[in-house]
Order: structure tokens, then C-alpha cells, then sequence
């Protein structure tokens, strides 16, 4: 179901029971699955086993596990009268491996619910961005995958590159193109968004054969500039000659005097160089501390040059002269 379409009917169809008056018969041969479960399954599925066995046992189905081999294997009796139960049963053991609890898993058992396991670890290369997208799809404190089991009706389960979901049908297909959309990097509040606008719209009878398209949110990829090109290194010239080998530790030593100096020695000399740094540092405190109380240069005014001292004696007389005989 496309995202611009309304509901389905086909989704919306009732599977009539199957009893055992339509087989009376059974199944001609014996059929058996199995599959391998982790280790750290293992004390969860001792403790349960018990009950898994009563679960199938009430269709006719035989459960053993193997500790030694870590596996789980179902198969049919000769009182087993569904043929399609089997698989059932299959699906079953497969989610108890991928840490689905017991009370969730044999819900896969009824006829309108089915389960699926969607492998997300080759969705996405780069473990990093594979991670976040992951952590996206829980959510804080797992609100996101909450909202995903409320709008579904479906139990959904994230555990290392695996997510399993059991539940009714059109509920897997919404779950897997959630998770589909989330490793391709689109947020998961865009789908939710679309199922909660769904399911009101599912509500009115009107809208029900209509297209939804104009009432779903869109989303548009933005395309984000590459990144900036490091500048390329000039290269040196080429010289022949290999580049001159770094002294070692020995050697500076050597160099410097200190590798004769005995051990009392270099105490005290790491005690002097630290007193001289501290000093330093003290003196570079004290004149920033001075710093506010030093006074501004004031700007001193230049004042007119003075007259020059070579001064012409036979003007001057000139001049004298002049006003006696005014």
C-alpha cells in the first residue's frame, strides 16, 4: 500500500477458521524446523521452555531445545492436523532468538496476526551513522518505538541488526516501511505523522475511497553542500639526500651535561627550574595586577620655537637710530 492511497479492503479481509473437520485425515509426512538461538538466550529460554512446549503441545506440535547445539526445533505429530501451523510454529521459535518474551511470540500462533524479521545491518555502511539511525527509531527512553506499537497494533522488538515485529498484517507492512524509511534517513516522526492522519481519516466515511495525498505530510530531501576540499600541500623539492636522523634521548642528554649528573643532582635541578618558572610566573602576575594603577603618558603641548640667537647687531642699530631722530 502506497502512501497516497486510502485503506485497502484486501487488508480489511476475514480468514475463515480452519478445524479439523476440513482435515480429518492429518498431514501424510513429518515436517520439523530448527533454528540456533545466542547465548545469552539461553537462561531466558531454560526458564520458559516449560510453557513453550504446553503452547505448541495444544496444537499438536513438538518442541525440543538442544543446549549443547544452542538450537530449537519444532515438528509435527501424528495428531497434527493444520498444515500451515508448522510454519507458525517456526515463526514462533525464530522470535524467541531475536528476544522477543514468550508473552508476545505466541501471538504469531493465531490466524490474523503474522510476524517479520527485518534485517536493517546491510541497509546502512558506515557503523556510526547505522548506530544513530538505529538509536532514531527507539527514540528517547524508547517513546518512538512506542508510538510505532500504538499506531500498528504491533510488537516491535530492536535487537542488534535485526527488528522483529509481530502483529496483523497491514500493521508489519506500516512497521517495515518505517524502519525501511528510518535507515534511509528519514525521520520516523514523518511516518507517524502519516499513520495518526491515516487512522482519522480511516474514521470518516466519506473520505474512505478518497486519496489521501493532499492530507499526508510531505517530505523533501535537502541536499546538502559537499564538504570543503583541504588544501593541497606544497611539495618540497626533491633532494636525494635522506632528511638528517633525530637525536635521541641519550644523546641530548649527553649534549646537555645531564646524563653525568647523578640522581641528587637532577632533583635538585628540576627543583630549581621549577622555583625559577614559579618566579617568573609570580613576577607576570604582580605587573598585571599593577597594570590599572599605572598612570596614562599625558600628551605634552610644544611650544613655540625660540627665536634664533644669531641676531644682525648693524640692523638693530639701524632701527635705534631711526626712532631717536622720530
Amino acid at each position: 500500500m502506497s502512501k497516497t492511497e486510502p485503506v485497502s479492503d484486501a487488508w480489511s479481509l476475514t480468514i475463515p477458521e480452519f478445524k479439523p473437520e476440513d482435515n480429518p485425515h492429518g498431514l501424510l509426512e513429518e515436517s520439523s524446523f530448527s533454528t540456533r538461538f545466542p547465548t545469552y538466550r539461553e537462561a531466558y529460554l531454560k526458564k520458559c521452555w516449560p510453557l513453550v512446549e504446553k503452547i505448541l503441545g495444544a496444537h499438536f506440535i513438538k518442541a525440543e531445545l538442544d543446549l549443547v547445539e544452542g538450537t530449537m526445533t519444532v515438528c509435527t505429530t501424528r495428531k497434527t492436523w493444520d498444515p500451515f501451523i508448522i510454519v507458525k510454529a517456526r515463526d514462533m521459535i525464530k522470535l524467541l532468538s531475536r528476544s522477543v518474551p514468550i508473552e508476545h511470540a505466541q501471538k504469531v500462533l493465531e490466524d490474523q496476526n503474522g510476524s517479520d524479521i527485518i534485517k536493517i545491518g546491510t541497509m546502512v555502511r558506515n557503523k556510526e551513522r547505522f548506530l544513530k539511525r538505529r538509536q532514531r527509531l527507539i527514540g528517547p527512553a524508547g517513546c518512538t518505538l512506542k508510538s510505532i506499537e500504538l499506531l500498528t497494533n504491533c510488537y516491535v522488538q530492536v535487537q542488534g541488526q535485526t527488528v522483529a515485529a509481530v502483529g496483523p498484517y497491514r500493521g508489519l507492512a506500516q512497521v517495515r516501511r518505517v524502519v525501511e524509511d528510518t535507515m534511509k534517513n528519514v525521520h520516523p516522526i514523518y511516518n507517524i505523522k502519516a499513520l495518526m492522519i491515516k487512522r482519522e481519516l480511516a474514521k470518516d466515511p466519506k473520505l474512505k475511497n478518497e486519496n489521501w495525498s493532499r492530507f499526508l505530510p510531505k517530505f523533501e530531501t535537502k541536499s546538502v553542500g559537499a564538504k570543503k576540499k583541504p588544501k593541497k600541500k606544497v611539495k618540497k623539492p626533491y633532494t636525494p639526500f635522506p632528511p638528517p636522523p633525530q637525536l635521541r634521548k641519550v644523546d641530548v642528554l649527553l649534549a646537555t651535561g645531564e646524563y653525568f649528573l647523578t640522581e641528587e643532582e637532577k632533583r635538585r635541578k628540576k627543583r630549581s627550574e621549577r622555583f625559577r618558572k614559579d618566579e617568573e610566573a609570580k613576577i607576570r602576575r604582580e605587573e598585571k595586577r599593577k597594570e590599572p594603577f599605572i598612570p596614562p603618558k599625558e600628551e605634552t603641548i610644544l611650544s613655540k620655537p625660540a627665536a634664533s640667537s644669531d641676531v644682525d647687531i648693524e640692523q638693530l642699530k639701524k632701527k635705534v637710530k631711526k626712532q631717536k631722530l622720530r
